[in-house]
């Protein structure tokens, strides 16, 4: 029950003091991956199973 909210919360996390703290590179590409991931796992379980 707590697995997916945990992973998506350190992701999250990691993302957002990746792209804080980053300037290009593989420190950007991280903070997208990682800010992204939760925002396409919400439109997949959201919208897009119906």
């Amino acid at each position: 029950m707590w697995g997916w909210p945990l992973v998506f919360g350190i992701s999250t996390a990691i993302g957002l003091v990746s792209s804080l703290f980053s300037d290009g590179g593989f420190g950007d590409w991280l903070g997208w991956l990682t800010l992204g991931a939760p925002v396409v796992a919400c439109l997949w379980w959201g919208w897009l199973r119906r």
